[in-house]
């Protein structure tokens, strides 16, 4: 039999998940398929969203919050009236709006919403994707009216050849189409993948791409002291936002696509996000293109460079560059996370000699005075970062570490280490061989950080940062989490819980070495049942599982 395909557009926003028992009772973004953070408050100021549902039971939808072109326009006109830098694309707007503290402007944003997965339709006897669908319309969400039943793979690829060259017409940015199979009796058939189910699979659009002159080249600073030459570019629009820079990557790259000043280029979006000149245009050279040279000394400290394969480095740590991006680094969302410390608050900072080090970052209460007496603040804007501040000191170990900015490790390496060695002390002492036995951790990982730890100025930072009182321990031993009462278990939950976020009870669940899935079965081992919990709770009780109500679950924690 021919397979039946529902295409719809991939939407270019924020990615949402909604939990209802009759009423909306969390919601949380969505990032590489696991749940984010919750901002339940700002998602029940879209109007479009219902915040109560004509449905009994448990029932999660998953979909993108996304911002209308007309309102992006909007928006970015009344930041410019009032002297506030535009957003660069709609994907940026909406993100930034759902993660507002004040849930007032999220309100004010003008967001949207397309809703395209009914996660538990099979427990409502639901068998196609796209009768789902049309229940979740029914229910009062707002699905894409764009989408098509297709009867066979010849009508996707005439869907796809249609919205390729209508993209541009809607009020809305898509970056491709998904296509799923329409029988989901079928999806435990084909299974998945790592990371993907075999029965879907997204297309792609080709980036677009454009011409404008190379007017420049000028270089950026990283704080390992990496010198990347970057293309200024006269001013061009491209996938959504307008491009004025783009990365040239390093010398071998200009070198190799004979990029000069002066030269027309073509560049696109790689992904439709990272600026990049795809080629040169040589048949328009005139002869007013000036050859490039690539800088022998630090564009910020004049320090000479050092060649390292294809990249120039400088080696000054006191470089004022490396400082400030070190700085920006250690604030950042997936490092300490303190907000309003980003890339002008640190430059400025730094220029008024209140940072030099990360670990400066404690002290900065000492010049609070200072900082009101400059342009742009207010006791309230410094009582807030300075709060912001205090409460990054109790981050996890894992935040901390990739905070700290050693070479070759990231996020997930950081939480790799942080669990493996539990304190901070332990890493320190940690030998090459005895990181070369921990999966994903090769040599050049392994030898940078041994050589980060054997570093004196470092670990001066380091014992800074413990007498300012950053926490530097694993939040839970390996041996606690061995001996917990939800070490191994499948755990539901259900309902709402009073005294922490859905998120944070599955990321102490998990922390705890309990596995926490979306459905009860013969397979769950026990229910956490917390306010309004629905068919679930009587789903577990029927098969006789173990069911802890809130004040029991903390008991056991």
């Amino acid at each position: 039999d021919k397979i039946t395909y529902m295409a719809e557009m991939k939407i270019d926003g924020l990615g949402m998940s909604l939990v209802y028992n009759k009423k909306l009772i969390y919601a949380a973004t969505r990032g590489d398929g696991v749940e984010g953070e919750d901002v339940t408050s700002n998602v029940i100021t879209i109007k479009s969203i219902p915040t109560r549902i004509n449905l009994e039971g448990d029932f999660e939808i998953r979909g993108e919050v996304f911002m209308p072109k007309k309102s992006l326009h909007k928006l970015n006109e009344e930041r410019k009236k009032i002297g506030e830098p535009l957003f660069a694309n709609a994907r940026n707007a909406a993100a930034g709006s759902i993660r507002q503290l004040d849930s007032s402007i999220a309100a004010s944003r003008g967001l949207d919403a397309f809703w395209y997965y009914f996660v538990n339709a099979k427990d409502f006897g639901i068998r196609y994707h796209s009768e789902a669908l049309n229940m979740a319309s029914k229910l009062g969400f707002k699905t894409n009216p764009e989408r098509r039943l297709c009867y066979g793979i010849d009508e996707v690829i005439d869907y796809i050849k249609e919205y390729t060259s209508l993209r541009s017409t809607l009020d809305y940015d898509i970056d491709g189409i998904v296509i799923k199979v329409d029988d989901m009796k079928l999806y435990d058939k084909l299974g998945y993948t790592a990371k993907t189910p075999r029965w879907a699979v997204a297309y792609k659009f080709p980036p677009e791409e454009v011409v404008t002159k190379l007017t420049d080249i000028i270089y950026t600073v990283g704080r390992t002291g990496k010198v990347t030459p970057n293309a200024v570019l006269e001013p061009v629009r491209v996938a959504g936002s307008t491009v004025q820079r783009a990365t040239l990557h390093n010398e071998d790259f200009i070198v190799e696509k004979q990029i000069m000043v002066g030269d027309y280029v073509v560049l696109r979006k790689a992904g439709d996000v990272i600026p990049e000149v795809v080629r040169v245009l040589i048949e328009r050279r005139d002869g007013t293109q000036m050859p490039y040279h690539m800088i022998e000394n630090c564009p910020v400290c004049e320090s000479l460079l050092v060649r390292k394969d294809a990249m120039r480095f400088c080696v000054n740590p006191s470089c004022g560059a490396r400082q400030v991006e070190s700085i920006i680094h250690f604030a950042s969302r997936d490092a300490m996370d303190i907000d309003g410390l980003g890339e002008k608050v640190a430059e400025q900072f730094f220029n008024q000699g209140f940072f030099r080090t990360i670990n400066d970052v404690y002290d900065l209460v000492k010049h609070r005075e200072e900082i009101i007496n400059l342009d742009g603040w207010q006791s309230k804007s410094i009582d807030n970062l300075l709060n912001a501040i205090e409460v990054s000191k109790n981050n996890s170990l894992e935040k901390t570490l990739f905070g700290l900015g050693i070479k070759e490790v990231g996020a997930k390496m950081a939480k790799t280490l942080a669990k493996k060695f539990e304190h901070i002390d332990n890493l320190i002492k940690a030998t090459e061989e005895e990181l070369l036995e921990i999966p994903d951790i090769g040599p050049i990982v392994a030898q940078s950080i041994v050589t980060y730890f054997a570093n004196e100025n470092n670990l001066q930072i380091i014992n800074s940062l413990k007498e300012h009182g950053i926490n530097f321990s694993y939040r839970l031993s390996t041996t606690q989490a061995a001996n917990s009462f939800f070490s191994g278990k499948t755990v539901v939950l259900t309902g709402t819980l009073s005294s922490m976020g859905r998120k944070e009870a599955t990321d102490l669940l998990e922390s705890l070495g309990a596995k926490v899935t979306g459905s009860v079965s013969k397979a769950t081992d026990v229910v956490i049942a917390g306010i309004e919990a629905g068919s679930k709770l009587d789903k577990a009780n029927s098969l006789g599982i173990t069911v802890l109500s809130e004040e029991e679950f903390k008991t056991l924690i």
